[in-house]
């Protein structure tokens, strides 16, 4: 590898911001420093390259083989995709916990909470406000179903 082609190389694996994800047709007109990140089927130039990424340079394309782990910027969807060591996904963040502000919001799952049901002394607004509460935990996932 020459020098210009590491640093080629260099700008498509450092920080890379691509166009799109999954994308299996090369684009017409790329401009130098636009990347891609090539889909299941490619073909034409990107045949060959599924799940690769692709940058057009001075020189022509240019194809890395993404590493478990590797993060891009995806233009089109404003979302990271993210390449676990098998596969692109898109817009998927894994973490054990959510801080803002330095403040933990996020845990891990919570086990089930019984929807409450019966009891002569509950008012009926009270307990649906309480279902909806609970309702809206399993919808984001805080809690299980």
């Amino acid at each position: 590898m020459t020098h210009n082609e590491a640093l080629a190389a260099l700008d498509i694996a450092v920080q890379p911001v691509v166009e799109a994800v999954g994308v299996d047709v090369p684009p017409a007109s790329p401009a130098p420093g636009q990347c891609w990140i090539v889909g299941a089927e490619p073909v034409g130039a990107w045949a060959g390259q599924a799940g690769t990424l692709a940058g057009w340079t001075a020189s022509g394309w240019r194809f890395l083989p993404p590493g478990a782990g590797w993060t891009a910027w995806a233009k089109d969807s404003g979302l990271p995709a993210r390449h676990d060591g098998s596969g692109w996904t898109l817009g998927v963040v894994s973490a054990a916990r959510v801080e803002i502000g330095g403040v933990q919001v996020v845990s891990d799952r919570q086990a089930a909470i019984d929807t409450p049901d019966g009891g002569a002394f509950v008012d009926p607004e009270a307990r649906a406000a309480l279902t909806n509460v609970i309702n809206a935990l399993r919808a984001h996932g805080l809690i299980d179903p």
